[in-house]
């Protein structure tokens, strides 16, 4: 059924909108770089399997950085399969470095950049040093905010540069790689980065900058509302309200609140049925004694239970990285069951 937003838009205006295109072209090119294997099933069968993945968001799974934030659907769907995928790193207590939560990024975006990385655990960490650890929690929301609105945020900090150093706020902004998040402080005093700027004057900036940003932006009425309790504020201390906002969270639509954050009950189903042969199987009467208490075992080498395979896995989705990521399968597997 079309929603009311679909028939109030024209239709290359709605097509535009949701970046239709881009997924067209993307399918296009999966379906001539494996037409030799989409030859054996069907050229029709392929683009319904690419645009289900599309709608259940494993589409970005191993995929290369520049599709993964090509659109904000993109951009949802990673920060959605990133938290299935790692949420018992959260639900065991576990506590990662900025490195190692690289790691877990990579494992689903092989070339997922530092830089991104870094600038999350920036919020979290504040003047920390960046090899202090961080709960999953912290991260997951910190991550969300400066993947899902990376390009605004950079223009945010032109503009926090800007109100430091006295410069008109009315400038039109274009960052550059110098005036990026990446750097730790603006080394404009002690009292500049201590006090910050003017609560008001930044949000009025902000305002204006959210009018002309063709990027996605937080809505500027859940901004305001996350600032009206301060006075002043520096950058950081910014982007750590925009993290711990529950609207925005809400908003934004990829993960769930705070406190539902450790519960998928959907997943938690697949994985059970995937993992109840191998309960049923150690259930069975005398197996596992018999093998433990015999002379011989000791001397069994040690054996991992196999890997569950999916009966059918999508063209679309890169062969070469077959071998990635343990936590990855729990999102392929739902999705291709």
């Amino acid at each position: 059924m079309l929603s009311p937003e679909r028939l109030a838009l024209p239709d290359y205006e709605y097509l535009a909108q949701r970046h239709v295109l881009t997924y067209m072209e993307d399918a296009v090119c999966q379906l001539l770089e494996n037409r030799e294997d989409i030859s054996q099933y069907g050229i029709a069968r392929f683009f319904t399997e690419y645009f289900n993945s599309v709608c259940q968001g494993t589409h970005i799974l191993f995929r290369e950085f520049s599709f993964v934030q090509a659109t904000p659907h993109n951009r949802v769907s990673f920060l959605r399969a990133f938290w299935r995928c790692f949420r018992t790193v959260g639900k065991n207590g576990d506590l990662l470095t900025m490195k190692e939560y690289h790691c877990l990024l990579q494992l689903l975006c092989p070339d997922f950049p530092l830089e991104l990385t870094q600038k999350a655990a920036r919020i979290v960490l504040m003047d920390d040093a960046m090899d202090c650890l961080m709960s999953f929690s912290d991260f997951l929301f910190a991550f969300q905010i400066q993947f899902y609105y990376s390009e605004f945020l950079d223009s945010v900090a032109a503009i926090y540069e800007n109100l430091l150093s006295g410069k008109n706020p009315n400038t039109v902004i274009v960052p550059t790689s110098s005036s990026g998040q990446h750097r730790q402080r603006p080394a404009l005093g002690e009292a500049g980065m201590l006090e910050g700027v003017e609560a008001s004057l930044f949000y009025q900036c902000l305002e204006n900058l959210c009018d002309r940003h063709k990027y996605s932006c937080p809505p500027p009425a859940l901004v305001k509302e996350a600032l009206s309790n301060v006075q002043r504020l520096t950058f950081y201390g910014f982007l750590m309200a925009l993290s711990k906002h529950h609207g925005i969270n809400q908003a934004l639509g990829a993960l769930p609140d705070k406190g539902d954050l450790m519960h998928d009950p959907a997943m938690d189903e697949e994985l059970e049925r995937l993992l109840l042969p191998f309960f049923r199987l150690a259930q069975v009467p005398g197996l596992v004694n018999s093998v433990t208490a015999s002379p011989e075992a000791s001397c069994l080498p040690s054996r991992t239970p196999p890997r569950v395979g999916s009966p059918w896995r999508p063209l679309h989705h890169s062969r070469k990285v077959d071998g990635e990521s343990d936590g990855s399968t729990e999102e392929t597997d739902e999705s291709e069951t």
